[in-house]
């Protein structure tokens, strides 16, 4: 529990935490020696070598231009607060801050750092960086973070070398403010100053971090190396203990799938999260495993799932139609895809929330149904009555469900879409239902077929659907220009009430945003996530957020696909991990750890060179 005391301004209560969160409760004390979850006396040591599809050509992740390499450039910055751990959410603990301080009404929030941080180059981390990394991300970031977050972040100054305060604007809900300010990834403003890099632009240079990791190598197409900064300022630390134990972290790039996998089964790589049924069901007999250098897991996860399936494009006139995509939705057949081509290892997927306990199922109600009838004609009445919107059941045994197609048919009748005489369904204007459907080259064995089945029933139905598969550098461009009618791709799931939920899924950032592939803006959606941010009690909170699931399915702006409820992991047998695991995060960059003796075993055995 954060530690509260009085205040003698304001009439209210200044709250000193070494952590925080939203209703101030805090798993662990202010004294805690390590995570419950890591191995505090974990071996220092080893290399995590992981692959990578396509190509990169700039190690920026900010810049709209380019490919840029992985999210691993995040082992290197830190921030005020760290990451939630692994075995609970909606807590953050200090990191570059040792403690921060707020008001009881949270409209401001002041940081104390730990005056012994140090960027890699030798230099102080300080509040003046803070602040400069704040307005360089309003400045040079993503418009739609920009846009957020200047309505709710007032001003940000440094009161000292050490100290930096953040104040908020008043009249909007307290939410994701005091955890966006600490979750601000903290640069060298000497560096931007001295460089005249932007944020904005397309470069494979660096600018120095405080984080454990250092880039150390990288050949453009092939390969990026990061490695253990032996002067990392917070290896001592209880937050850091048992954790960041490689000592480099090595990405190999290849041009697909295929080839990657290949090239783990040389030994390449040594660590692999299998995403393809058909590879983790039919492919791991390969010699290592069966002498047992190649060890396979099942890992179970708490987390819900993300959020994939087919999306269409909100921002196109005829897929406006809820009608229309509810009709192609009824194309897809699940069971006989996950039968036939995923060998039956998948789950369907429901919600945005699966398995969560805010997932909606029956009609609702109590708090729920309650906060849905508050926002009177914005909700339709069906919401209300009937439980939340499930996905089709088909039959397994054939690629095509007659019985679905018939009503996909009648549907697209009813929107306006009758079939002509070449078999092609058209609209009163005489134009065809057409759909552009690009997808990777990159993508696994899997993803092809399984779009190809999906696009077959489509025709079945009279739509004209072009199918591209391109190179991972078109397909970035394609995406980051909403240059589709449908494609593959995935929302993020959440646990909690934050101010992301509006870039995701909210309308004000709906045209420009990359976290929206649909371009979904729904009043309806909005005034729930709106009620969502004002939650002041737990229960309050998950029924707006099992609203929030309820609204988004009714959307239909999403055709929802599978789910697996394990992590599938192949490694070579030098790595180790804590058992159990925690519940949401799989942590093999984070507290995995390396075991020397199992390496030297697997070399003179002559299983990896």
């Amino acid at each position: 529990m954060a530690e509260s005391h009085a205040a003698a301004t304001d009439g209210g209560n200044i709250i000193r935490s070494h952590g925080y969160s939203y209703f101030g409760d805090l798993k662990y004390a202010a004294d805690f020696t390590h995570f419950d979850y890591v191995n505090p006396d974990a071996p220092k040591g080893g290399e995590m070598i992981l692959d990578a599809l396509g190509t990169f050509d700039s190690l920026n992740p900010y810049s709209r231009k380019g490919r840029a390499s992985g999210t691993w450039i995040w082992e290197t910055y830190e921030s005020l607060l760290d990451d939630m751990p692994a075995d609970a959410y909606g807590e953050n603990y200090g990191l570059l801050a040792e403690s921060l301080e707020y008001d009881e009404g949270k409209n401001w929030v002041v940081f104390h750092m730990r005056p012994e941080a140090k960027f890699s180059d030798g230099t102080p981390v300080t509040a003046h960086d803070v602040v400069f990394s704040h307005n360089l991300l309003l400045e040079q970031g993503l418009p739609s973070y920009a846009q957020a977050v200047k309505i709710r972040i007032l001003t940000s100054e440094a009161l000292d070398d050490h100290t930096v305060k953040f104040t908020f604007a008043p009249d909007i809900s307290r939410r994701s403010l005091i955890d966006q300010a600490g979750g601000v990834p903290v640069w060298s403003k000497a560096w931007y100053e001295k460089t005249g890099a932007r944020l904005d632009e397309s470069r494979l240079e660096v600018s120095p971090g405080s984080g454990p990791y250092v880039l150390h190598d990288y050949e453009v197409n092939r390969r990026v190396v990061y490695r253990r900064n032996p002067d990392y300022w917070g290896h001592d630390l209880p937050i850091n203990r048992g954790r960041h134990n490689f000592d480099e972290i090595r990405i190999e790039y290849y041009g697909d799938d295929t080839a990657a996998f290949e090239a783990f089964k040389a030994g390449q790589y040594t660590f692999r999260q299998e995403g393809d049924s058909k590879t983790w069901a039919t492919s791991y007999d390969f010699p290592a495993v069966q002498k047992g250098w190649v060890k396979r897991e099942e890992i179970p996860t708490l987390y819900p799932p993300t959020p994939s399936g087919f999306v269409f494009n909100l921002g196109r006139e005829k897929l406006q139609d809820k009608r229309l995509r509810e009709a192609l939705a009824l194309a897809y057949n699940f069971e006989w895809t996950n039968e036939s081509l995923q060998y039956g290892l998948f789950k369907q997927r429901n919600s945005f929330v699966e398995n969560a306990p805010h997932q909606a199922k029956a009609a609702p109600e109590g708090a729920e149904r309650a906060l849905l009838t508050s926002l009177g004609d914005l909700v339709p009445a069906e919401m209300l009555q009937e439980p939340a919107v499930e996905p089709h059941s088909s039959k397994p045994a054939r690629p095509n469900d007659r019985r679905n197609l018939r009503r996909a048919m009648a549907l697209l009748d009813e929107a306006g879409w009758s079939v002509q005489g070449d078999g092609l369904r058209q609209n009163a204007k005489g134009e065809v239902l057409t759909i552009d459907f690009p997808y990777p080259s990159s993508a696994g064995p899997t993803l092809g077929p399984v779009i190809e089945a999906y696009a077959r029933n489509l025709a079945i139905l009279g739509v004209d659907v072009n199918l591209e598969k391109i190179d991972p550098a078109q397909y970035t461009l394609r995406s980051r220009e909403r240059d589709y009618d449908m494609v593959f791709d995935s929302y993020r799931t959440f646990l909690e009430a934050g101010t992301g939920l509006m870039q995701q899924y909210g309308s004000t950032d709906a045209a420009i945003s990359l976290f929206n592939p649909a371009g979904l803006a729904s009043p309806m959606v909005d005034a729930i996530i709106e009620k969502a941010l004002q939650s002041e009690s737990a229960e309050e909170e998950t029924a707006a957020l099992m609203a929030l699931d309820r609204a988004l399915r009714f959307e239909r702006f999403m055709v929802p696909v599978w789910y697996n409820p394990n992590n599938w992991v192949a490694y070579w047998d030098m790595y180790e991990h804590p058992d159990p695991l925690p519940p949401y995060d799989l942590g093999y960059l984070d507290f995995w750890w390396f075991n020397a003796k199992k390496a030297a075993k697997l070399k003179s055995d002559g299983a990896l060179r």
